[in-house]
């Protein structure tokens, strides 16, 4: 009996540690067959009342009657909890309350009926109706209640033990010894209820375990590994439930694709965990700002997608510009303090489409036309952007092979020295004849090829075709090669400069490499670093374009530049602007006390040509003087000794 009570304790105080999930499941157990409560409750009401009415005792006509109207009460609670229990209509320590209150209401009603039955008639059979109905639902309920074993244990000593108290009262030593074998049935019951708990619990913990673990893989697989936001098929879903409901909820709902700029040269400056330092950092600013009420979601590498609701669609720029701020702020990593923009495609719904795969793809449509357009901006998609990308797709397609099917070839444009009227240097202007396009004009597929990696092995074929075609001009004239920012950035650039003046014969004081102002605002570490190695190796730099930037002055003490080019904007307005004839002049002059020479470009009118002149500029170039050419044709004025 110690050892039984000391059980009896351990299952209460075990009972207290389970979690709420497995609670949930064990007093939902009470309630999975009400089949069988149903059949026990009408038939136990059903032999009381013949028991009742047999006797003609009124306590026992009485009880008969509760016993009755309480077994009704309880199926009628087990039916609607039954139906209900899926939708959660009624809290788990409710039902189980009520369960309690009506399961030990029956079964004391029943000990007590057997009980007046052993007491108030003298009956054989009666006695023995009730005593066999109140010991018959007390060994099912012990099974059937099990998992909750306080009250299958309750219920049980509520049925029993009355009938143990009445066949004492007797007397008699058969019903004593009747009285003795229920007291062990009773013990030995709350044995089997016991070990069956144990069984239960033990089951259900496990099963509610493994969901558990299923549940969190699942999350897991819904997040991104690294900034714990929505991966990708995470985001797909969530983002079509919001557009279904999106006619009932109203208002917009805003497609933001966000493309970090230049994430690439981060990793490659400070390494890949300051690459993914970045990505948590971006992530958590997102989530922080928008997550409560939209969709943050890292699509992979360096893109993230955002969806936000908006009463109107002019709220989708408020957030969008409140991204690129988010954005711009610095990451501290290691020492060092990272930096990085964004460029956003914007595509809204119901006004860009209704279903996830056009949003998607008109926002991918509108953040192209945001890096074309030179990044940290944010674009909303318009119907002519299918038209625009669609070509410049391709263009893309088409460059592919272009190389290896000949279709590139040089033109060269002459620079002549003002002073001399000689040619000093050519440009070398590429051109693209597409076997589908036609002519492309360099301003539509050079940016195509900088995205797409291509112009790497276009810019080599570049400098290798115009240092042959130098090599047979005057050994006095140049030619300039114009650098992208990928081949100015590339690691291997001087080994490339290297491996075409080898190849051709040409001197390296005989090449100029030409880059422009925005080149040099990406990285001024790198550039610095790049352009004094090609100085290193004799090869001239200019500096093209200038006056087009932001801080053009600061260049001239930070980059070894031999050369500047005075931007053709200035040049058009020299026949009627005073302030681009003051502009040019201070350039031409700072450019001498700096030791670098001057080049003008854009010169189309002999006013022009003559005004520059005044400046005292050293070289002019432009279709006043000569139209670009191919080789053949420089060779030719060459011969001639033509002169400006």
């Amino acid at each position: 009996m110690t050892r039984l009570i000391d059980r009896l304790r351990q299952v209460r105080h075990s009972d207290e540690r389970i979690t709420a999930q497995v609670r949930a499941v064990l007093v939902e157990s009470l309630y999975a067959s009400p089949q069988s409560l149903i059949i026990g409750a009408l038939t136990s009401s059903a032999i009381a009342a013949v028991v009742g009415w047999s006797s003609g005792d009124s306590w026992l006509i009485w009880c008969g009657l509760l016993i009755g109207l309480v077994g009704l009460l309880r199926i009628a609670d087990a039916v609607r909890l039954y139906r209900h229990e899926r939708s959660g209509a009624a809290s788990v320590r409710r039902q189980e309350r009520g369960y309690r209150l009506g399961a030990l209401s029956y079964s004391g009603l029943l000990g007590l009926f057997g009980l007046l039955t052993l007491t108030r008639t003298d009956n054989g059979v009666l006695q023995l109706l009730s005593v066999t109905t109140a010991i018959g639902y007390a060994a099912g309920i012990a099974g059937r209640n099990a998992g909750r074993p306080l009250i299958a244990l309750a219920q049980l000593c509520c049925a029993s033990l009355p009938l143990v108290v009445g066949l004492l009262i007797a007397l008699d030593p058969l019903k004593a010894v009747l009285a003795v074998v229920i007291l062990l049935f009773v013990v030995a019951m709350m044995d089997i209820t016991l070990q069956t708990y144990r069984a239960i619990l033990k089951a259900t913990t496990v099963s509610a375990e493994n969901a558990a673990l299923a549940e969190h893989h699942a999350l897991l697989a819904r997040r991104d590994d690294l900034t714990g936001v929505s991966n990708r098929t995470d985001f797909r879903e969530r983002f079509e439930e919001r557009l279904r409901h999106l006619p009932t909820a109203g208002g917009k709902l805003v497609l933001l694709w966000l493309d970090l700029d230049r994430f690439k040269e981060v990793n490659d400056s400070f390494g890949h965990l300051a690459g993914n330092a970045m990505l948590v950092a971006v992530a958590r600013r997102l989530k922080d700002a928008f997550g409560d009420s939209g969709i943050v979601a890292r699509l992979g590498g360096d893109e993230f997608a955002i969806i936000c609701s908006t009463p109107h669609a002019r709220g989708a720029n408020e957030i969008g510009r409140t991204m690129l701020q988010l954005v711009k702020q610095p990451v501290l990593h290691g020492g060092h303090t990272l930096r990085t923009t964004a460029s956003i495609g914007v595509a809204i719904a119901p006004e860009n489409g209704g279903d996830a795969d056009t949003l998607l793809k008109n926002a991918d449509l509108a953040l192209y036309r945001a890096k074309e357009g030179g990044r940290g901006q944010l674009f909303f998609y318009e119907p002519v952007m299918d038209e625009k990308i669609e070509r410049r797709r391709q263009l893309g397609a088409e460059l592919h092979g272009a190389l290896e099917r000949g279709e590139f070839h040089l033109m060269f444009q002459p620079i002549f020295d003002l002073a001399s009227g000689r040619i000093r240097s050519c440009e070398t202007l590429l051109r693209w004849t597409n076997r589908r396009y036609g002519a492309v004009s360099p301003a539509e597929f050079i940016p195509v090829a900088e995205d797409n990696g291509q112009i790497v092995a276009i810019g080599t074929w570049v400098l290798h075709e115009a240092c042959r075609a130098a090599k047979a001009w005057p050994p006095e004239v140049t030619v300039a090669v114009n650098l992208s920012p990928i081949q100015l950035r590339a690691t291997n650039l001087a080994h490339v400069i290297t491996d075409a003046l080898d190849a051709s014969g040409l001197s390296p004081e005989r090449l100029t490499l030409e880059v422009t102002e925005s080149v040099l605002l990406d990285d001024v570490d790198a550039s610095l670093a790049a352009l004094e190695a090609l100085n290193r190796i004799k090869v001239c730099t200019t500096l093209d374009d200038f006056g087009t930037g932001y801080s053009s002055l600061s260049y001239l003490t930070q980059f070894p530049f031999q050369t500047l080019k005075i931007d053709r904007s200035f040049i058009t307005d020299l026949e009627s602007s005073p302030a681009s004839i003051a502009i040019v002049q201070t350039v031409v002059d700072l450019a001498a006390k700096l030791g670098m020479r001057t080049i003008a470009e854009g010169v189309e009118t002999q006013a022009q040509m003559d005004q520059l002149r005044r400046t005292r500029c050293d070289a002019v170039q432009g279709f006043l003087l000569a139209e670009p050419m191919p080789a053949n044709m420089v060779g030719a004025m060459f011969a001639g000794d033509g002169s400006a």
